[in-house]
């Protein structure tokens, strides 16, 4: 145990680092990231494993008890099995979790469990097949489903699937809500956040296909131009999610009290009677749970950002490329003091959520 403090300037515990392993996905979901992508970066720009996985080990002395493996896509890199093997070699780590598109589980779970990671999310906006492939813009729901059969059958537990929820989309909320009754399935809808800003918005303007509100109408939504009539709040979709289930004879949703699945997160969790799984909702929009909030997050280009929606990064990829432990630990102790108390959530990010982590 650490002899420093493990908490930031508000009094909050910090013991959750969520970590981007990759920007690069296989996906071009359309709240996440361009349809050509993010810029690509020199491979001396990104992080190696074991930069990783010595961040980690540093950090545990400071207090920090789980870790989540995002993107990107992270199952794209190639580094994704070493470096799981080396967290889960750190005693200190209780819990390794990662968050996938699901297409790559099929075939790399096996590698994954023997690894050592714990737990899956996996990223599922509707079971529409037509509109599963104009929201990942390159995807199959048949391969998001079958990440969630390869989940369940290799022993990731709990297995979460997460939803961000888009009004102008009209997905198919109880449809995916229902997926938790008959298996141990964790459904947790999402509000949607802000991403981009008013630099990206405007160098869109001139381009053929921007978004409402930039430069005329367009079906697709864009990261550069969140906006945000397009939150659902949790309340409103938790209520039309339970009269639905009330009408197709599943009943409303109940209060889970304490069996809430395991996890670091923010979510508030719901049921239907007698169903295996849950329903959780994060209102990162309409309920901010900053003063709860428990995490750091790394960048794949080795920056620690206290907060998603704050482009406030502090860099320790040259402390740790030099072997300075003391100065990346100086590193990471300032910017645990400098996390804010809440965020904001109308000017939106610098980055993509892809190249943040989310």
């Amino acid at each position: 145990m650490s002899t420093h403090d493990l908490h930031d300037g508000f009094g909050r515990s910090i013991s959750y680092l969520r970590i981007s392993v990759t920007d690069k996905c296989n996906y071009r979901c359309v709240y996440c990231m361009p349809a050509e992508g993010v810029s690509a970066r020199e491979h001396t720009e990104l992080l190696t494993a074991e930069e990783i996985a010595r961040f980690v080990r540093l950090v545990a002395d400071e207090g920090i008890r789980r870790v989540r493996l995002t993107g990107g896509e992270p199952l794209v890199s190639h580094r994704i099995v070493p470096l799981i093997r080396a967290i889960r070699a750190i005693p200190e780590i209780e819990d390794i979790s990662l968050t996938t598109n699901g297409a790559l589980l099929p075939r790399m779970a096996p590698q994954l469990a023997e690894a050592g990671l714990d737990r899956v999310n996996i990223s599922l906006d509707t079971l529409d097949p037509e509109q599963f492939s104009r929201i990942t813009r390159l995807g199959r729901v048949e391969q998001a489903l079958a990440g969630i059969d390869a989940a369940l059958e290799y022993g990731f537990d709990p297995v979460k699937v997460n939803t961000v929820v888009v009004r102008r989309l009209n997905q198919d909320a109880f449809d995916l809500a229902r997926l938790s009754i008959d298996r141990p399935i964790h459904v947790r809808f999402i509000e949607y956040m802000p991403i981009g800003n008013e630099e990206t918005m405007t160098a869109c303007a001139s381009e053929p296909h921007c978004p409402p509100g930039v430069s005329g109408a367009a079906p697709e939504l864009h990261p550069e131009a969140w906006d945000e009539s397009d939150i659902v709040p949790s309340d409103e979709l938790r209520a039309q999610i339970s009269a639905a289930g009330e009408r197709a004879g599943a009943g409303p949703l109940v209060p889970v009290g304490s069996h809430a699945p395991s996890g670091a997160g923010p979510a508030q969790y719901w049921r239907f009677e007698r169903a295996e799984g849950t329903v959780g909702f994060i209102s990162a929009m309409s309920n901010h749970f900053c003063s709860q909030c428990n995490r750091l997050r790394l960048t794949a280009d080795g920056k620690l950002r206290p907060c998603l929606f704050s482009d406030d990064e502090y860099p320790v990829r040259d402390a740790l490329r030099a072997n300075d432990d003391a100065r990346v630990l100086e590193i990471y102790r300032t910017a645990l003091a400098h996390k804010p108390l809440e965020h904001e959530t109308t000017d939106g990010t610098a980055r993509f959520m892809s190249q943040i982590g989310g």
